[in-house]
């Protein structure tokens, strides 16, 4: 249904059947409800940011000559999160063209997400279009949209505001007479201040930060579902209809599921960027914890134990079908030597004529 927000007819985006056939029934339930929230919202002036994380790695540099050449989009900031100031990771751009009374701007993450600010479905679908050539390792369509995230923010003068019915100089842990940003019952709060893109990154980056994980929390989902038979194998004592070569490379999907979580991503601690930013730490952990990031997380590290200790269960198992293959093999070809030196020993021996040269002899 098409809802007015700042004066811009938008329409709210629509989850067809094709893709909530991927989807957990808990997952699609889940987003059918957030689709309502965001559309009562709409109607009360909120402006929607939504989320993607479309592949594993965007490459920034060639995107931003891109954009430039399309003279759609300028570059606002293209900076480093990285405390050593190395390779520059986020992409901020604006649209030149204004279509509303609000701006609408665009996070680019180098670790494969974009957050859109204010844009309607039709602009984030050709972006999105339009990243594909500057993905590495992209993921499929219903996975892209399944764990997108939509959140609703506004923005608000720089003193107290009554929003809903609450006083936000009361009810937020930051004091808006003071703070220009904060995070509210799941809505995100910003000054409309030309320099506030700190704040809108730093509610982007958390956000970012919980979609890539539901990529990663479907992605184990997939890898334990297709490792459900060998479970239903080692229960029925059957034999185990893999093979080594197969397991080795489930193994390495795993540990690399393993070394991204913990060891490529910040989802164990806030980022070095936040270190001596205290107010933008307090929004960022505010939003991680509104989505659950730490508790997920943990719970994901735990699948991901059970699942290496059934891979290496599997895996032993076969080392041992295997080291007895070789075995029996070892033992065949003992076997058939004694077989064949047996056989020698039995067979009589044809005793052969020996013929002596004739020698001359004188008379």
């Amino acid at each position: 249904m098409p809802t007015s927000i700042g004066g811009v007819s938008k329409k709210l985006p629509i989850i067809d059947e094709r893709m909530e056939n991927h989807l957990s029934p808990t997952r699609t339930r889940l987003l059918r409800k957030k689709r309502l929230a965001i559309d009562e919202l709409s109607a009360l002036g909120f402006l929607n940011t939504r989320g993607y994380t479309t592949a594993e790695e965007y490459n920034l540099e060639e995107l931003q000559a891109a954009l430039k050449d399309q003279n759609l989009y300028e570059t606002k900031r293209f900076f480093s999160t990285d405390s050593l100031d190395g390779e520059h990771n986020v992409l901020y751009v604006a649209a030149k063209y204004q279509t509303g009374q609000h701006p609408r701007e665009i996070f680019f993450f180098r670790e494969g997400s974009v957050i859109f600010w204010n844009c309607t479905d039709i602009e984030a679908n050709n972006v999105l279009n339009f990243l594909r050539s500057f993905e590495r390792e992209s993921y499929v369509s219903a996975l892209i949209h399944g764990e997108s995230e939509m959140m609703p923010y506004t923005y608000i003068p720089a003193a107290p505001v009554d929003v809903e019915g609450d006083l936000v100089a009361e009810s937020s842990d930051y004091n808006a007479s003071t703070s220009r940003a904060f995070f509210q019952n799941g809505k995100f709060f910003v000054t409309a201040d030309t320099d506030n893109f700190l704040y809108k990154y730093t509610f982007s980056n958390a956000m970012a930060q919980s979609i890539k994980l539901g990529i990663w929390e479907a992605q184990l989902d997939r890898y334990i579902d297709s490792m459900e038979y060998l479970t239903e194998d080692l229960k029925r004592g059957r034999r185990l209809r893999i093979s080594r070569a197969a397991m080795l490379r489930k193994t390495g999907e795993l540990f690399a599921l393993r070394h991204q979580i913990n060891l490529s991503s910040d989802l164990l601690d806030a980022p070095d960027f936040y270190w001596d930013r205290e107010e933008l730490e307090g929004i960022y952990l505010q939003v991680c914890s509104y989505f659950s990031i730490s508790r997920r997380t943990k719970v994901m590290n735990e699948k991901i134990n059970h699942c290496v200790e059934l891979a290496e269960l599997v895996s032993h198992n076969l080392n041992d079908a295997h080291h007895i293959r070789l075995e029996w093999m070892i033992i065949i070809l003992i076997m058939v030597e004694v077989g064949f030196e047996i056989l020698h020993f039995i067979t009589p021996e044809k005793h052969s004529l020996e013929v002596l040269p004739l020698s001359d002899s004188k008379h």
